[in-house]
């Protein structure tokens, strides 16, 4: 008998994949599932083994198909007033409570259960599930699994990511650059500061250069109407620095993103934010040759903007209960990585709402599960006979 999804989802939740953690006993439990079934299945692991990803097929072999993307590591959950255990699913007034409901393994789940009706069906065209680890730190861990893929001659066709979208189509998000800037000065005592430089000062100046390059994106910038903040954006998340009050710091870190819409070039923006930077540091050089801020990538991924008459769109308007206008979305996904680095055509679909994800007492609603359930038991259907 095939679990249902609630089902599939509690033991997915009690699982605490939060990013950086193993996800192992995860993709076992769902490997346990599938694999008697005749999936075929494969693994990409981290170098150090603690997490992977999970390939999984079901149909015949060959080109084609319709990939289902999930990521498996959550978000944690320190520091947060949950009034249910986090990893434990309860289901309350229409409501599955737990921490990646939302973001995303309510998805995942409803992906599982259709893999295992697939698996009873004679499908003519395949249906592959993609489980990534490490998609909340940047989309870092899916990468292993893209290039496994790109190697390959035959590659699927679509994809679909479930991230949460209220089972709306969504067609786009913006890409990101995670970068440091490490803010290089001269330490000394603080009675006799001004014969030192003091690289909080620098990284000081480096956030107001930041503030300045975002007003100007803000005004003169490209647009694209269809996102919440229509143009590209630049955010200052940590600073860090100093290890006592009567020392001058010699060292500064500030951790910063780029997020870009399509009509931006990030390294454009990242080349105009460098020479702030060189700007901000030269002035001390005469004084103090190691003055310099330096700028390293920590992570990043391309933004995703799939046409309105692409093929995944129009499969998703075959398989969907409604006609609503398509949208874009303010978070990003691995769907950007299956379609610039596969040229697979792409689309973000997915049940419940990101406003519920990252927060305590995280949640799906019992209906968007459901539709998420009738949809794919249409792409089934769909497989079985053929993608035209």
């Amino acid at each position: 008998m095939i679990p249902s999804t609630p089902e599939i989802l509690a033991r997915l939740i009690a699982e605490p994949t939060v990013s950086r953690t193993s996800n192992l006993a995860l993709l076992d439990y769902v490997e346990g599932l599938l694999r008697p079934i005749g999936a075929r299945i494969e693994r990409f692991s981290h170098p150090d083994g603690s997490r992977a990803n999970l390939w999984a097929t079901i149909g015949p072999e060959g080109p084609g198909g319709v990939v289902l993307s999930g990521h498996t590591d959550v978000v944690p959950v320190e520091g947060q007033d949950w009034s249910t255990d986090p990893f434990l699913l309860v289901a309350r007034d229409g409501r599955l409570y737990g921490r990646g409901t939302a973001d995303m393994k309510g998805f995942v789940a409803a992906a599982v259960r259709a893999m295992l009706i697939a698996a009873s069906r004679p499908l003519k065209t395949p249906l592959h599930l993609a489980l990534s680890y490490d998609e909340e730190i940047g989309c870092i861990g899916v990468r292993g699994l893209i290039d496994a893929l790109a190697m390959r001659v035959e590659r699927p066709a679509l994809c679909i990511v479930g991230e949460p979208t209220g089972m709306r189509i969504a067609t786009g998000h913006k890409g990101k650059l995670a970068l440091r800037a490490c803010c290089h000065g001269q330490e000394g005592h603080s009675a006799l500061a001004p014969n030192a430089l003091n690289a909080l000062h620098l990284g000081a100046s480096f956030i107001t250069a930041l503030q300045a390059r975002q007003a100007e994106l803000s005004i003169k910038g490209a647009r694209d109407a269809d996102y919440d903040i229509p143009y590209s954006t630049i955010h200052a998340g940590m600073m860090r620095g100093g290890t006592a009050l009567n020392i001058v710091p010699n060292r500064c870190e500030i951790d910063f993103e780029i997020r870009n819409i399509a009509e931006d070039d990030p390294q454009d923006i990242l080349a105009g934010i460098a020479a702030d930077a060189e700007a901000i540091a030269a002035p001390h050089r005469n004084r103090f040759p190691m003055a310099c801020i330096e700028i390293e990538q920590v992570s990043g991924y391309p933004g995703l903007n799939t046409g309105p008459d692409a093929p995944a769109v129009r499969l998703l308007r075959r398989i969907l209960d409604h006609d609503d206008p398509t949208l874009k979305v303010a978070f990003g996904t691995e769907g950007g990585l299956f379609n610039e680095i596969l040229g697979i055509s792409t689309a973000v679909c997915g049940p419940g709402f990101m406003e519920q994800g990252h927060k305590p007492d995280e949640f799906v609603s019992a209906d968007q599960l459901g539709r998420c359930d009738a949809m794919l038991a249409r792409l089934v259907d769909l497989l079985e006979v053929g993608l035209a």
